[in-house]
């Protein structure tokens, strides 16, 4: 007898139609799978018929043939083993052909008959619904996953037992469990706040211009000046997730498998590399094509710390996904796209002790510290749109500790910020001002005389380019976002430029 299940393939982070076909028919007992199969998803053969054994199944004694279609996409993974089990028993009668019509399943197998979670139920459950499914059959420690996908019935399996119930009656098996949409989008709570940080008002005030505009940001300071604890208190001042940014956020968790059952993001991403990582890491890649820290961090912060201390090679992969706002990864059997819409926050010391330009600290020579500071390349900081200079923190500001703002007043600041950006923007697609395009740039950010002469005296005497140009325009808008003015003035755009002018005292050319 032949029958088929639908399945799902992972490739990147999109999930691809696979059929799970089977027959059963008279000659040397034989199980044969077929279909471009890792080793991983060849061995579903043995780790099914062991199931069977185990858990009261005849399994005949005749020739198995399972072909996974199509044969051009690979299968990897042990996704496939619940389809397979439950083609086989479609085949033997066991399972009526118009149950498991229209049904999509994916899951691993063990060999007493538990069916354990897999990555990418996520984007499984997403192209049920897209095919027209009646249904999706997934783990039950992936139900909560596959529930952000709304209008399909997700129902969760603990072992192929479990099969026949839940397909000749769904309505009383584990249906999925609705996801708390009130719950899940509200402000999340921070154990750090940024009402620690002592003193460093420019700085404070620099990250909170990058967070309302989602500008890229560098510190640059002496070691113990609080880089570090700036960077990590940038996600309690960001705005929290819409139902969009939780789903794009959580489909690149879900094949990476780090969604670690809570179904879905709650909470913007902050990953924080060591400088040891690779190229490959970063960007994304390996021989399974997985994504990399910079799409781990999409719609959140990017801390790269010691800056200088990464591999040349790996700081250069940044540069096409700040610019694009994606990572394309091209291999000789297709294209992989994750998305990189993150914001890149980055911390280093001026000189290798750490001192410099402090001379009574800093014993560096002068060619010791160019070398240093060149181990960034300027095609890289010239896409930072921040750079902010970190002073060694005064006495007086320690002893007067917790009297800073909190977190949540420069939260307000910011989200006010950001919806006046949604305003601006809406119908485009990009919804903040460090995504302006250089025609959105004189599009909706336009200068008056006055600062139109300011901003060509700068251009002429800093030397920059068009890159620098547009940045430092977008990053006055966004200063005068937080002050809810309708045009750029001469203020904002001063203190735009300012932002700009550090990276002349460090980097010369």
């Amino acid at each position: 007898m032949f029958s088929t299940i639908l399945s799902a393939a992972i490739l990147g982070i999109d999930a691809y139609p696979v059929q799970v076909e089977a027959d059963i028919c008279d000659g040397l007992p034989q199980f044969c799978m077929v279909g471009d199969l890792s080793p991983e998803a060849r061995e579903a053969a043995d780790r099914v018929r062991t199931a069977f054994r185990n858990t009261g199944f005849y399994f005949p004694p005749k020739r198995v043939t399972v072909n996974l279609s199509p044969a051009h996409i690979r299968k990897e993974g042990t996704r496939y083993d619940l389809p397979v089990a439950a083609a086989l028993l479609s085949a033997m009668g066991a399972l009526p052909a118009e149950q498991v019509e229209n049904v999509l399943m994916a899951g691993e197998v063990g060999l007493s008959g538990t069916v354990r979670p897999v990555n990418g139920i996520l984007q499984t459950v997403m192209l049920a619904k897209e095919s027209g499914c009646k249904m999706c059959l997934v783990p039950k420690e992936n139900v909560r996953e596959g529930a952000f996908v709304p209008d399909i019935p997700v129902i969760g399996i603990g072992n192929i037992k479990e099969l026949k119930e839940c397909l000749a009656c769904p309505e009383k098996a584990g249906q999925k469990t609705p996801s708390n949409e009130t719950e899940l989008f509200k402000q999340p709570v921070y154990k750090d706040d940024f009402r620690e940080v002592n003193g460093q008002e420019g700085v404070r005030r620099a990250a909170e211009i990058a967070a309302a505009g989602m500008h890229n940001f560098l510190m640059i300071g002496p070691p113990g000046a609080g880089k570090t604890m700036i960077a990590k208190r940038i996600p309690t001042i960001l705005p929290g997730l819409t139902r969009e940014e939780s789903l794009e956020i959580s489909r690149v968790y879900s094949v990476c498998g780090l969604l670690e059952g809570k179904g879905q993001a709650v909470v913007r991403p902050f990953r924080a590399p060591h400088h040891t990582i690779s190229a490959s890491a970063l960007a994304g890649g390996g021989r399974r094509i997985l994504p990399g820290e910079i799409s781990l961090a999409t719609r959140g912060v990017l801390f790269l710390d010691e800056l200088p201390e990464f591999q040349r090679n790996v700081l250069e992969a940044l540069r096409q996904p700040l610019e694009e706002g994606q990572v394309v990864i091209s291999r000789v059997n297709g294209k992989y796209v994750f998305p990189a819409h993150f914001q890149l926050v980055a911390a280093m010391n001026p000189c290798r002790c750490g001192y410099y330009p402090d001379r009574e600290r800093c014993s560096c020579l002068p060619g010791e510290v160019a070398r240093y500071m060149h181990r960034i390349s300027w095609p890289l900081l010239d896409r930072i749109d921040i750079c902010a200079e970190v002073h060694k923190v005064a006495y007086q500001d320690l002893a007067r500790a917790g009297t800073s703002e909190s977190s949540g007043q420069i939260r307000e600041r910011v989200e006010k910020a950001r919806i006046l950006q949604k305003k601006r923007y809406k119908g485009c697609a990009w919804q903040y001002n460090a995504g302006l395009p250089s025609w959105g740039v004189h599009r909706f950010c336009p200068l008056g005389s006055e600062e139109e002469q300011i901003l060509k005296t700068a251009f002429e005497k800093m030397d920059l380019s068009a890159r620098a140009y547009h940045r430092i325009i977008k990053v006055a808008r966004t200063i005068a976002d937080l002050e809810n003015e309708p045009d750029i003035r001469t203020p904002h755009l001063l203190e735009a430029i300012g932002y700009r002018c550090v990276d002349r005292k460090y980097w010369e050319r």
